[in-house]
């Protein structure tokens, strides 16, 4: 049989080993192999998921979000007394200017002596227009046979209009439908009427209204767009 070691060999050997185990077991104790037992990675997470429900309770405005503040409501109206003209951008006064501007430019259309001159004619609407507008019917011409017959008969027409209703508007425009009228009457008393229907865009500027579109009211015509 082998000499078993000296005892002092032995004893040296136990307490190498128990310095060893007791190593091994506060390795494992501060998180050795992987960082901690699942137990702890699941309290790690249960925390985590906990705080973020908490942060979107609070950013959509949960029960944590309530106010302690008494709320003050808007003052409303009675349906009695409600002004519709409150929802205009404009005063009475200047709604009912600016339907006046419409109205004298469909009148003026539709009134023509054609004794005078085209000029004279188109001058007429250019004082109601904008400097843009003013511009287009300046390049407008009426001039030609139609005219110089017209002319000869001594014809002269009378233009009349009617606003009918608003159909669109902006911060500084309006455009209303217009119903306008052109009779002629010649010097041997014949007589010729039309009728039609007018979209009419005025504009706001520099304390007065002009006009910034005419067209035929099934045009499409959309105030400034």
């Amino acid at each position: 049989m082998p000499n078993p070691l000296p005892e002092r060999a032995q004893r040296a050997v136990f307490i190498g080993l128990i310095f060893v185990l007791v190593a091994f077991g506060l390795y494992l104790s501060f998180g050795g192999f992987g960082g901690g037992t699942e137990a702890d990675d699941l309290d790690a997470a249960s925390q985590e998921t906990s705080q973020d429900q908490q942060a979107e309770t609070e950013d959509s405005g949960g029960p944590s979000a309530l106010s302690t503040v008494e709320p003050s409501p808007i003052p409303t109206t009675a349906d009695e007394d409600v002004d519709v003209l409150d929802w205009f951008p404009f005063s009475e006064e200047e709604l009912q200017d600016a339907g006046v501007t419409a109205r004298a430019f469909a009148e003026a259309y539709g009134t023509i002596d054609y004794t005078e001159s085209p000029e004279t004619y188109y001058a007429s609407m250019e004082a109601l227009a904008t400097t843009e507008f003013a511009a287009v019917l300046s390049e407008t011409s009426r001039v030609g046979a139609f005219w110089a017959e017209m002319s000869e008969a001594e014809a002269v027409a009378e233009g009349r209009a009617e606003v009918d209703s608003v159909r669109t508007f902006g911060s500084d425009s309006i455009t209303f439908v217009v119903t306008a009228q052109s009779i002629t009457e010649t010097g041997n008393a014949e007589f010729d009427e039309e009728l039609g229907e007018f979209a009419i865009t005025v504009v706001r500027g520099g304390g007065s209204w002009r006009v910034f579109d005419f067209q035929p009211a099934d045009a499409g015509q959309f105030g400034e767009e």
